[in-house]
């Protein structure tokens, strides 16, 4: 409670009274509520055991999830496990596939163009139709891997030896893949803007893809900015390779993820240059790492976009552009718009304005400025035909599924 409180900035007793006012029931209650919501889908989707299921839901104990199961249901959580459809397949302990709904419409072949462009070497990989990546928690490593399903809803495959990390695991799927959203009234605001209609149009249910990782994130955007993405890849490629500690992903088509990626506090020391990377750019990556690992960490939670941006700023290299997308892809302030010269050209049937006239469109966006960018930056980078190939695949994909 006094943790939620500090981040919200607001007293225990306020943080009381708003839930009991907006939502009628205590903070501690809304989150049991969470974790047993969480646990039932656990029971209808897994084979996890009902110890499994407790530890995987954010329950300290099977006792305690017994206890609010039956306050909340008036039933034993293992009742539902009797119900179970027969054809339901069991998974590994350490193997976890759930669903992950959104709001429709959601633009899954924009999602995964951005996702591949930006791909990390060893660590991330567009299989498909489908997104892949190595995970990283508390000295735990794993793989997830993403891809659509069908009833508004994205399938994901959590393998991940440690069951009690599976809640911040799909707190951390959500951001990246902006399932939160609700598409319709940012939809609505955005086209009333001349210049923005007709992306709006052309990219229903568009989303703003998140960082998995807030360093890791960080890293990957200052080797590339004012860099080709060839360039960007290698270094980047580079650094994994030499600092990134060796895993195993099982799994068809994903022999090339042998990595995670390095920690703060291994590349606040490490000798960036030997490995071909710009003294600039080293310089940047070791100061950054140093501040991660410290308790001015700039990727902890609790702070204002403008504290954020400001302290990001302190690093050489990182100016107010990079720091904005950085808060953008990390933090999903869906109001951080990264002013760089690429995103103040509108280049949507040859149309083009200038950096001015960008400045003042763009107040006109807020509170949704971050979409704006998003669609200034698919409209640059991706198109049409790209996007209608990866559409029509996942058009048939979700057919058969119906079928």
């Amino acid at each position: 409670m006094s943790d939620l409180a500090s981040r919200l900035g607001v007293g225990e007793r306020q943080l009381r009274r708003l839930f009991d006012k907006h939502l009628g029931a205590s903070p501690i209650a809304v989150a049991q509520t969470r974790r047993v919501l969480l646990a039932k889908q656990l029971i209808h989707d897994t084979q996890l055991s009902m110890t499994d299921v407790a530890l995987a839901s954010g329950f300290g104990s099977v006792r305690q999830f017994n206890e609010v199961f039956q306050r909340l249901y008036g039933r034993p959580p293992n009742s539902l496990r009797r119900t179970r459809s027969p054809t339901s397949a069991a998974t590994p302990s350490t193997e976890i596939k759930l669903r992950l709904s959104y709001r429709p419409p959601y633009d899954w072949s924009a999602l995964l163009c951005y996702l591949k462009a930006f791909a990390i070497p060893e660590i991330e990989l567009v299989d498909g139709l489908a997104y892949c990546r190595t995970i990283d928690l508390d000295g735990a490593t794993g793989s997830i891997t993403v891809r659509p399903s069908a009833d508004h809803a994205l399938e994901a495959v959590v393998q991940f030896p440690r069951l009690a990390a599976l809640p911040a695991i799909l707190t951390r799927l959500r951001r990246v893949f902006d399932l939160s959203a609700d598409p319709e009234p940012i939809t609505r605001h955005l086209a009333q803007d001349a210049l923005l209609a007709p992306l709006v149009a052309a990219w229903p249910g568009l989303r703003v893809a998140g960082a998995w990782d807030g360093f890791e994130f960080a890293v990957r955007t200052i080797l590339g900015d004012g860099n080709t993405a060839s360039r960007a890849r290698t270094d980047i490629r580079r650094i994994v390779n030499a600092y990134g500690a060796s895993l195993a992903v099982t799994g068809p088509g994903k022999e090339s993820l042998t990595r995670a990626f390095p920690r703060p506090k291994v590349l606040a020391t490490a000798e960036l240059t030997e490995l071909g990377i710009p003294s600039a750019k080293a310089t940047a990556i070791a100061a950054l790492a140093r501040m991660a690992s410290s308790s001015r960490d700039p990727f902890r939670t609790g702070q204002s976009l403008e504290d954020v941006v400001a302290q990001l700023r302190e690093i050489p290299e990182v100016g107010e552009a990079t720091a904005e997308y950085i808060a953008m892809r990390q933090f999903r302030e869906p109001d951080a718009f990264p002013p760089t010269a690429n995103q103040h050209t509108l280049a949507f049937d040859q149309e083009r304005i200038s950096i001015r006239e960008m400045s003042t469109c763009s107040e006109s966006w807020r509170p949704w400025r971050a979409y704006a960018a998003q669609y200034l930056w698919y409209a640059q980078n991706f198109p049409e035909a790209e996007r209608r190939t990866v559409r029509s695949s996942i058009d048939a994909t979700a057919n058969l599924a119906a079928s």
